[in-house]
């Protein structure tokens, strides 16, 4: 019997794409240019992307119903047998209720992101952005439109395509956006991205980092390593494997906070929200103390110039979702008992389906009832605009 907890919500959930999602979906065009669904050498199912590696299976990125963490592994799985709520909405919200989740936050398939938003001509870029967001939000969000609650993704083709839709997925009713590179496509922020931050202000889209961002000019990977071809097999890979999967984010988060920060952006867009998502909250209190003290030293010589302290807009202008982090919660007040909100990471392998409610249970032990509230609950539906956030 799983303990008891009031309603959560999971302020980072994914889909993997359905097997149909371009033939819908894209323009037709484009198709022969989409990803293609091909069988993994255990006779899964698996992506076929476009960065010059082997097909990308189905594996860790879903949930399948009783399978113990000791299978786990990334081939074999198959769109027949895994949860359906991985990429269909109703079985999706059965999903979510079995699990204590009253609604989810929907990010994109960074993998197949990838696939149109870099290495392609900006026509192709632009087509398959389009049409994830036009199922994400009309054949997924809108079957539950009150529980599931879509994220936008943003190209990088230019401020022009990334400002238009935005206003395309505002009009779509998603809730916010994501960057997986500068809007504006260039390699880092600059001048040229605060068109776009000035409309997601005006329209009130908070803007989300998953993890980290890709320069738009970056060339594409090479093919994989043979370590990377032994872990698609399931294949034991050792230490090296266990860290990469267990390090997300640490490696680029901080790095952006501090650098949408100290270039100024929150002075000239006061009203704009970031969103740090899946990158924890325990490094916060220590990143924003050394932030301070070396803005404090530095400022003159650097010319750098701040309306407050860089750590303050933490407070007024960031929100960070976790998943597991029980340091993080011991030191919720050091980051801020409003800017933090707990996730499911559902489906990707890292989450407790079903079994988040005895997860949140241990983790915010002795946690006041009206915090923990606020951490897996309300601040995401105040941010969202969820019923029921206050």
């Amino acid at each position: 019997m799983e303990p008891m907890t009031e309603p959560m919500i999971s302020s980072d959930s994914h889909i993997i794409e359905p097997p149909d999602l371009w033939e819908r979906w894209l323009e037709p065009e484009f198709r022969p240019y989409a990803p293609k669904l091909v069988k993994d050498d255990e006779g899964g199912d698996a992506w076929l992307y476009n960065d010059g590696g082997a097909p990308a299976p189905l594996g860790l990125v879903t949930v399948t119903r009783d399978r113990p963490r000791e299978e786990l592994r990334w081939s074999g799985a198959r769109y027949a047998t895994i949860n359906q709520g991985n990429f269909e909405a109703v079985a999706r919200v059965d999903e979510m209720l079995e699990d204590g989740v009253v609604a989810e936050v929907i990010y994109s398939p960074q993998r197949t992101m990838r696939h149109f938003m870099q290495g392609t001509e900006d026509a192709l870029h632009l087509a398959g952005v389009r049409a994830y967001n036009d199922w994400l939000a009309k054949g997924f969000c809108a079957k539950a439109p009150a529980r599931l609650i879509g994220i936008g993704q943003m190209p990088a083709i230019g401020i022009g395509p990334a400002v238009a839709e935005m206003r395309r997925c505002k009009e779509l009713g998603l809730r916010g956006v994501l960057l997986s590179s500068w809007p504006s496509g260039n390699p880092s922020l600059s001048p040229a991205d605060d068109p776009f931050f000035a409309e997601a202000e005006q329209l009130g889209m908070p803007i989300s980092l998953h993890i980290g961002l890709a320069s738009r000019t970056k060339a594409p990977p090479k093919p994989k390593t043979a370590m990377e071809e032994k872990a698609a097999r399931g294949e034991g890979t050792g230490g090296r494997q266990v860290s990469v999967l267990s390090g997300a984010g640490l490696d680029s988060m901080p790095l952006l906070l501090g650098e949408i920060i100290l270039t100024g952006v929150h002075d000239r867009f006061p009203n704009l929200v970031f969103v740090s998502v899946e990158a924890g909250i325990g490094w916060v209190p220590y990143f924003l103390e050394q932030m301070d003290d070396r803005y404090d030293r530095n400022r003159h010589w650097a010319k750098v110039k701040l309306e407050r302290a860089p750590s303050s807009y933490v407070k007024t202008n960031w929100r960070f979702t976790f998943v597991i982090d029980h340091y993080g919660v011991r030191n919720r007040h050091a980051v801020g008992v409003e800017n933090v909100m707990w996730s499911t990471d559902y489906p990707h392998h890292g989450c407790d389906w079903p079994h988040s409610r005895r997860t949140v249970a241990e983790m915010f032990e002795g946690v006041p009832a009206d915090e923990r509230r606020a951490i897996t609950f309300a601040n995401c539906a105040r941010l969202y605009g969820i019923p029921g956030g206050g």
